[in-house]
């Protein structure tokens, strides 16, 4: 088969690879569609040690079932792997299961034409839903299990709430769209990325700011601040325009550089939520609300052949790509 294979910092190469074998339990996936994450262009920068070349990368993935009972079905992947039997997984919590892995991390992913997965990990979806839009259920549940989160611990509900999302990536544009579809009417999002600025404007559904200029939110004014970007600086930035009493979802992983001012969020009680990834529940809930259309047009979704891969992730390294989201079909 045909696999786009990370093989060293800043290097993929479109090559043959073997084509995978379904052990016991697992289904055999004909790839339709997968996006790039932020997590693929992590390892490509060579800042993810879990991640070693050479390697397929790719985790948002949906595709056809070519073995087992559900053969025929198009599917989307849980591409997480759990153990199915630790008290996080029989809690509903498995995201936080000790032994989970994920495909594209230490184990194949999806950024070629065929992956073999646990049989449990398809998520079923309507059979005449785009491939293209099932593809983003990963990262649209990423941003409904935070603010599914948040929501839990604010003291208003968000349709009473100001928001700020820093980041316009796929996990921020998602955040400021479920936050305008559940009713927050006072969203703004920061992008040092003036393409993606431009991008996040055509939602229509948040205020945009370039967080290296001169004109910024107020400080000390925000509800809820959804960081999707994850760096020192975020954090820092989390921490001024958060209000007293309010909430800080921590979604990005970019890096762990110090930032957030403890003290404050002491003395101003400001509560302080890590996020990492969903549930199945919050992915089906996804593929509901993308299949509904919940989410608007979805027209900032960029598609391009995997064959032209690595020129997709040296877009979106040198700030070139404006599209929040760039999915592969192999």
């Amino acid at each position: 088969m045909k696999a786009l294979v990370y093989t060293d910092t800043l290097e993929l190469q479109y090559r043959d690879e073997p084509d995978p074998v379904p052990g016991p339990g697992e289904a055999l996936i004909k790839i339709e569609a997968v996006g790039i994450c932020g997590s693929d262009m992590h390892a490509y920068h060579g800042h993810d040690e879990r991640r070693v070349p050479p390697l397929i990368l790719g985790h948002e993935a949906v595709g056809e079932v070519q073995t087992g009972p559900l053969k025929g079905r198009r599917v989307v992947l849980n591409p997480l792997m759990t153990c199915g039997v630790c008290d996080h997984c029989q809690g509903g919590r498995s995201n936080l299961c000790a032994k989970r892995e994920l495909i594209g991390m230490r184990l194949a992913g999806a950024f070629a034409q065929y992956i073999a997965i646990p049989e449990r990990n398809l998520l079923d979806m309507p059979q005449e839903m785009d491939p293209v839009v099932a593809s983003l259920t990963e990262p649209a549940a990423t941003s409904l299990h935070a603010i599914y989160l948040a929501e839990k611990v604010l003291h208003r509900p968000i349709s009473e709430c100001r928001a700020l999302v820093m980041g316009g990536g796929s996990i921020g544009a998602f955040a400021a769209l479920m936050l305008s579809d559940k009713g927050c009417q006072d969203i703004c999002l920061g992008d040092t990325n003036p393409l993606r600025r431009q991008t996040a404007e055509s939602l229509g559904c948040c205020e945009v700011y370039d967080p290296l200029g001169a004109d910024l939110p107020d400080e000390n004014s925000f509800d809820l601040v959804i960081d999707a970007v994850g760096s020192g600086r975020t954090r820092a930035a989390s921490c001024r325009f958060v209000k007293a009493g309010g909430v800080i979802s921590h979604v990005g992983l970019q890096d762990n550089e110090p930032g957030l001012d403890t003290r404050r969020m002491t003395l101003e009680e400001i509560t302080f939520l890590g996020n990492y990834t969903y549930s199945p529940v919050d992915l089906r809930a996804a593929i509901r609300a993308l299949y509904l259309g919940a989410l608007g047009p979805l027209d900032w979704v960029e598609t391009r052949q995997l064959s032209d891969g690595a020129a997709a992730f040296r877009d979106i390294h040198e700030g070139a790509a404006a599209a929040p989201k760039i999915v592969l079909r192999p």
